[in-house]
């Protein structure tokens, strides 16, 4: 279970086997059901987390509104960033949306980490710098581009449209269902080349 979870880490560096075997120990596992949430509004994200099995949502909800801001599937981290570095209480909720197994590691237990393992955090700021990327270029496509472009983006990745229920995928992509379901009627005689463009 914690071969992939080494994996995901050894994309960002490569310290000491013995600093490595540390910080992967520290994660404990858990078990999801459908729905079960791991983050509320007015509440500290201290956690991060990595998804082993299954597939976690991050969002929140607004007048009513309900919007996706990403999904974590197999192999992938899973955090709500603002809360972790800074110790506020989130706006957003964190669920599981499929039965799911995940590891997760307190914020307290990182800190120590650093504190016995300096070497680590050249590591973990390469880490940080992906996941701060990633929540930049989300935010700038919900800015600039269309529903239409960001439907388009998501066909690129099958794993959404295979596993994710329409009224997520709508919320990611920041329509309602039913507008969604347009922009699928009216791209679908082009989708095999839009989907190879991008």
């Amino acid at each position: 279970m914690t071969s992939e979870l080494r994996k995901f880490f050894e994309q960002y560096g490569s310290p000491p086997e013995e600093v490595m075997d540390d910080l992967i120990s520290r994660f404990k596992s858990v078990r999801l059901c459908k729905n079960d949430q791991l983050l509320v509004p007015d509440k500290v994200c201290n956690k991060l987390f990595f998804v082993n099995k299954g597939c976690l949502r991050l969002y929140y909800i607004s007048n009513g509104v309900d919007t996706t801001v990403w999904f974590s599937f197999e192999n992938n981290s899973a955090i709500e960033l603002s809360s972790f570095l800074s110790g506020e209480p989130s706006n957003y909720y964190l669920e599981a949306i499929e039965d799911s197994e995940i590891l997760s590691l307190d914020k307290s237990e990182l800190t120590g980490l650093y504190e016995r393992h300096p070497e680590m955090q050249k590591m973990m700021r390469a880490f940080w710098e992906d996941v701060i990327l990633n929540l930049l270029k989300r935010f700038t496509a919900l800015q600039k581009d269309s529903a239409e472009k960001r439907y388009l983006d998501l066909m690129a990745h099958s794993i959404y449209l295979q596993r994710i229920p329409q009224k997520y995928l709508a919320s990611y992509v920041g329509v309602t269902p039913t507008s969604l379901s347009r922009i699928r009627r009216n791209i679908k005689p082009t989708s095999n080349t839009s989907s190879e463009a991008h």
